[in-house]
């Protein structure tokens, strides 16, 4: 009886997070046949309550789950740069905070963005919602003058057009897709009689 109380939200973890861990397994597919060597990686944007099972299915499908949780590494986003008044404040708050141990993230709309947060000390630039010639453009740019900085892009990469990001010069490629309108695998448990 314990088993059967409990059976449809297993099938429902379980549908979910295999889902998630074969779309994770068909992007790192289409990595590898592009011989691209970067990270493809899920975002942050997981379901409340649920995000542990959706890293892990990220882990199993052979993609890196960007960072567990806040501690993981500092994301300067956006309203976080407005706040602070620049990205080298911004920067330079943080850095002075969470001293030299913790990587520093700064999402950048504009190739002059990115170059204002490797100067200011950004340990990785997220490149969000470069289309990819652009991007391409940017991240040669930005590795020429700061080889040991790491670049990612993000924002309106999806399985379709994945491969048109893959370049030397971008480490990362983070999908909200593997999260968000991710398939789910169809479970069913049936128990015989003895």
């Amino acid at each position: 009886m314990c088993l059967l109380l409990g059976e449809r939200p297993a099938l429902n973890c379980l549908a979910r997070a295999s889902g998630i861990a074969t779309r994770c397994s068909q992007l790192r597919a289409i990595a590898t046949d592009g011989v691209w060597h970067g990270e493809v990686a899920g975002t942050r944007k997981t379901t409340p309550g649920f995000r542990l099972v959706e890293k892990y299915a990220m882990l199993v499908g052979g993609v890196s789950m960007h960072r567990q949780d806040l501690s993981g590494m500092v994301m300067l986003k956006d309203n976080h740069v407005w706040a602070s008044g620049s990205i080298t404040q911004a920067v330079k708050a943080v850095r002075s905070v969470c001293g030299f141990s913790s990587k520093i993230e700064v999402e950048c709309r504009s190739a002059e963005e990115g170059r204002q947060a490797a100067q200011a000390g950004a340990d990785i630039v997220m490149l969000d919602n470069f289309v990819p010639q652009e991007l391409h453009v940017a991240a040669f740019a930005l590795k020429e003058d700061f080889p040991t900085l790491l670049v990612e892009a993000s924002g309106g990469v999806t399985p379709e057009n994945l491969a048109s990001y893959f370049s030397p010069h971008v480490d990362i490629i983070s999908l909200g897709c593997i999260t968000q309108g991710c398939p789910v695998v169809d479970f069913s448990l049936k128990v015989k009689k003895p």
